[in-house]
């Protein structure tokens, strides 16, 4: 099980390299096109807007298993402490229904979007399809809020404690 959440991991972590890798080209092109040729690349703002959007949902659950949520470590020397894993375990549940409601309002707007068909400005590329996508990658993170262990005090937090 390990050996197959490791595979998985190093599949979207390459996965986000390669897109982040075409999003940077696209830019450096479109760039030289304007610049240099007074040609832009036709959709450069639609294919950017959606590889970023792919970028952010694609890592957000790689980044909640880990526990990589911004966080302030002023009191980890207090709060890693063992009689406070209620407390986060509390965070988590906090974390994974923010997570869900999220996951559950693109879900509403898959339906929307495709009753009123929209599509990106240049390209007309359908956002059902996104919003899909959006709502998969969330639902996932919420429900590995829920499953991510519980941090532990380092030796360095424990000095601050004693």
């Amino acid at each position: 099980m390990r050996s197959m959440q490791q595979d998985i991991q190093q599949a979207v972590s390459l996965l986000l390299v390669v897109m982040l890798s075409a999003m940077v080209a696209l830019t450096f092109v479109d760039v030289i096109g304007r610049r240099i040729f007074n040609t832009p690349v036709f959709g450069a703002n639609d294919i950017t807007e959606h590889l970023m959007a792919l970028i952010i949902f694609s890592g957000l659950p790689l980044l909640t298993a880990k526990r990589g949520h911004l966080s302030i470590d002023l009191f980890d020397a207090w709060l890693l402490q063992p009689k406070w894993r209620l407390w986060h375990k509390a965070v988590d549940v906090l974390i994974a229904s923010v997570l869900g409601l999220i996951a559950w309002e693109y879900f509403i707007a898959i339906d929307e979007a495709r009753q009123i068909n929209e599509v990106s400005s240049a390209l007309t590329i359908p956002r059902s399809w996104m919003y899909t996508y959006i709502t998969c990658t969330t639902a996932i993170a919420a429900l590995l809020a829920l499953l991510v262990k519980a941090p532990i005090a380092d030796t360095h937090a424990e000095e601050f404690a004693s």
